[in-house]
């Protein structure tokens, strides 16, 4: 049967239909996500039968989009697992104990940026680094009196540098592979980039935080926090080994899911041994979360959290976005969007405007980081190759606003994950991510100038054989994944 070509009008209906009652859900009705995601669903099946589309097509497409984001779903299952594991272990008070005894609060919101992006990129995970170290700091930063969503951005931010620049992570992996270009040659590149964000990050959350810094100092509050951690748990050095053997198990590539499953038995063993828990109570706490009452109100809505129940919202979200994902790419709505840009696109940084916009439109429509990167990036990738544009210029810019920038996107898998994991909502630390939007408008601003665009003469080569959608996703989850 013949499907007519979506216009660029058309492609953006969904889109605005997503957008719209997401306002209204989150200004109004305070309902969440998943009814705005279901109505972008709708208009795209819709549109697409107004194209010549049967229901048993569109079905193919939504499934081929949820299919490949099986292994994500067991993941983000055991991270569930995990922190429930290492909250009634102790792990995770022990964390916080020790920062709020250590960190200094004039300079604890960037402290916190700096740590978690050097932890990412020996972890080369982000969603491992929020949901362990980012839990820790959230509590440490509420006792000393920093709001949550200022010390969320902060972890998040320093959690995507690590992330971006780390050749331990399957973005970092997946970027230069899908643009036929080197991984350390793009690492190389991405430096352009990362530094001068994460320095103007680092300043902005030294500002920011200087506003608080005064009342981080009420050592009474402080001292009655630590005392109350004592009282709950027995606070315990040998316990920071779990943290560590999590940094080692990383370096060594070992599988993620094998390697979740390992981390969240030891710290059931952890809390048998410091703890005094007994078997049923590390299996209650792995499945529905550990609950805690400290007296103090902010650690104990941050200590009471865990468990796989936990992570079933964020499930629901990430099958729906990328359902919506499958949508767009089968109904061909991201050709039409992408293409009607590229006609404009008559200067490099135009060029660079349209990889950082369509990056976005993607993670917008389908609230899935691996989308974001893979479909703008084998969309456009002939297209620097024609202009004589190094593609590492390309993969770069996909990076920016596929690895970092699907952050900002508050119905996107990773802001969800991050809202659930830290406790505070996407819409409210959005806002607080300065290296998410540092980012992207250097890489458009180096476009527009010339700065750090590499050149690169493609006229000899062989056309390279367009990428896969659905290989490519499987790679890019395999890689996640083992």
């Amino acid at each position: 049967m013949m499907h007519k070509k979506p216009t660029f009008t058309q492609a953006l209906l969904p889109l605005f239909a997503l957008i719209i009652t997401t306002f209204f859900s989150i200004s109004f009705w305070d309902t969440g996500m998943q009814i705005p995601l279901i109505v972008g669903i709708t208009v795209a099946c819709l549109l697409a039968k107004y194209l010549g589309f049967s229901w048993s097509e569109l079905e193919e497409h939504m499934v081929s989009g949820v299919k490949l984001i099986i292994p994500v779903v067991f993941i983000l299952f055991l991270i569930g697992c995990l922190v429930g594991a290492w909250v009634v272990s102790g792990v995770i008070p022990t964390l916080i104990y020790y920062g709020l005894d250590l960190l200094n609060p004039s300079i604890f919101v960037p402290t916190v940026a700096l740590i978690t992006g050097i932890l990412t990129i020996v972890l080369g995970n982000s969603l491992t680094a929020l949901a362990t170290i980012g839990v820790a700091f959230m509590a440490v930063g509420h006792g000393l009196g920093f709001p949550g969503p200022l010390v969320a951005g902060a972890i998040i931010s320093g959690a995507v540098m690590g992330d971006k620049i780390t050749p331990l992570s399957d973005t970092t992996v997946t970027a230069p592979a899908i643009v036929d270009t080197d991984l350390f040659s793009h690492i190389k590149h991405m430096m352009w980039d990362t530094i001068p964000a994460f320095l103007i990050a680092l300043i902005l959350f030294w500002i920011v935080g200087n506003q608080y810094a005064g009342d981080a100092s009420d050592i009474g509050r402080i001292d009655s926090i630590l005392s109350s951690l004592q009282q709950q748990f027995n606070i315990h050095p040998l316990l920071l080994a779990l943290p560590i053997l999590t940094v080692i198990f990383m370096m060594k590539k070992l599988p993620v899911i094998p390697t979740l499953v390992m981390l969240s038995a030891l710290g059931g063993i952890a809390a048998f041994i410091f703890q005094g828990s007994n078997l049923a109570e590390v299996v209650e706490v792995m499945t529905s979360g550990f609950s805690v009452n400290t007296g103090q109100e902010l650690m104990d809505s941050l200590l009471s959290q865990g468990g796989i129940t936990s992570m079933t919202g964020i499930v629901i979200i990430v099958v729906l976005a990328t359902a919506l994902g499958g949508l767009f790419d089968g109904v061909g709505l991201f050709d039409s969007l992408v293409s009607s840009m590229l006609e404009r696109a008559n200067s490099t940084g135009k060029l660079m405007l349209t990889t950082a916009s369509s990056s976005f439109l993607v993670a917008a429509a389908s609230g899935a980081l691996y989308l974001a990167i893979i479909l703008p990036g084998q969309a456009l990738v002939g297209n620097f190759k024609e202009r004589g544009l190094d593609t590492k210029n390309l993969s770069r810019c996909l990076e920016a606003c596929g690895t970092v920038g699907t952050f900002l996107i508050p119905w996107g898998v990773p802001a969800v994950f991050a809202a659930s994991v830290l406790g505070v909502s996407a819409y409210q630390f959005v806002p607080f991510i300065f290296f998410a939007f540092l980012v992207p408008i250097i890489n458009v601003i180096y476009g527009f100038t010339g700065i750090s665009i590499a050149k690169k003469d493609y006229s000899g080569t062989i056309k390279v054989k367009p990428v896969d959608y659905e290989n490519s996703q499987k790679d890019a989850v395999m890689t996640n994944t083992n």
